[in-house]
C-alpha cells in the first residue's frame, strides 16, 4: 500500500464499505461540501455518471459506494491530482466501475459522448478570480474559477446529460442568481435547492441543487441542512447523512 503514496500523501479511510481516499496534506483535501453532495445525489440503477472537477476523486468513490453497478467518470484538468485520483480508484478496485480522465472539462466533449449520461455531479471553484493568482497552487485552482468558471460548468454537464438527465451541485448561497440564470440559459431546470447552516440561526455558506434537463419549471426548496448543534458538535442531522467517523477529520465546511 505504502507503494501507492508519493511525498506529503496520505491514505484516510472514508468509513464506508471500506472505502479509502489518497489525500496530500500540501494540497486541497475534500471537505463535507463534497459529502453532502453525495448524500444529495440521487442515483438510479446502471447510472452513467460524470462529476466535473474531481480533484482526487472523492465524489465518484463515495457515489461508488453508495451504488452497487453505475459507471462514473471523473473529470480533472491538474495532472498530480488527477494521478491521485486513479491511485485511489485502484487502491479501491473500482478500475471496472470508476474512470478517471485527466483532461480540461471545457474539451469533455472531445473524450465523451454528449447526451448519453444520466447524471453529472460539480463541486466546483466557489471564488471568482480576482486579481493575480499562482497557477502553480492547486488550492487556488480548487478554489477560484482559475481554469473554469461557473458557466463552463453548466454548460458542459447540460451538453453531457441525456434528455432528463439530472445534474447535482454544491455551490455557494451568494452564487444563487447566476447559477439560476445559467441552468435556465442551457435548459437545466432546477427542481430541487437545498441550503447548508453552519449551525441553528446561522445565514447558509452552502448550496446544493439539482436540476432536470428539458423539465417544466417547478422548483421545491428542501429543509436546510445545519452542521452544528449548540455545543459545537456535528447534529444528528448531518450524522444521519453520512458516517460520524468519516466527518470527524473534515473540519470545517470547506472554503474552496
Amino acid at each position: 500500500m505504502d507503494k501507492l503514496l508519493k511525498k506529503n500523501e496520505r491514505i484516510d479511510d472514508l468509513h464506508i464499505k471500506d472505502l479509502k481516499i489518497i489525500q496530500n496534506s500540501k494540497g486541497f483535501c475534500f471537505g463535507i461540501d463534497a459529502v453532502l453532495l453525495t448524500s444529495f445525489v440521487e442515483l438510479r440503477n446502471k447510472s452513467k455518471v460524470v462529476d466535473l472537477g474531481t480533484g482526487t476523486g472523492i465524489i465518484p468513490i463515495l457515489l461508488a459506494g453508495k451504488s452497487t453497478n453505475s459507471i462514473i467518470t471523473g473529470i480533472e484538468l491538474q495532472q498530480e491530482v488527477a494521478d491521485m485520483a486513479l491511485r485511489s480508484v485502484a487502491l479501491n478496485g473500482l478500475e471496472n466501475r470508476v474512470k478517471i480522465l485527466n483532461i480540461d472539462l471545457k474539451k469533455a466533449t472531445d473524450y465523451i459522448p454528449v447526451n448519453e449520461f444520466d447524471v453529472v455531479t460539480a463541486n466546483p471553484p466557489y471564488m471568482h478570480n480576482k486579481g493575480l493568482i499562482n497557477l502553480e497552487d492547486k488550492k487556488a485552482i480548487s478554489r477560484h474559477e482559475i481554469m473554469c468558471t461557473l458557466e463552463d460548468v453548466i454548460k458542459t454537464a447540460s451538453k453531457l446529460l441525456k434528455h432528463h438527465g439530472r445534474f447535482f451541485m454544491v455551490h455557494r448561497p451568494q452564487r444563487l442568481v447566476d447559477i439560476m440564470v445559467l441552468c435556465r440559459r442551457y435548459k437545466l431546470e432546477p427542481k430541487r435547492l437545498q441550503f447548508v447552516q453552519p449551525s441553528s440561526g446561522k445565514r447558509p455558506n452552502l448550496l446544493m441543487i439539482d436540476c432536470k434537463k428539458a423539465a417544466q419549471p417547478e422548483l421545491k426548496i428542501l429543509d436546510p441542512v445545519v452542521v452544528y448543534n449548540g455545543q459545537g458538535e456535528y447534529t444528528d442531522q448531518l450524522l444521519e447523512l453520512y458516517n460520524k467517523k468519516s466527518l470527524e477529520k473534515r473540519g470545517d465546511l470547506n472554503e474552496g
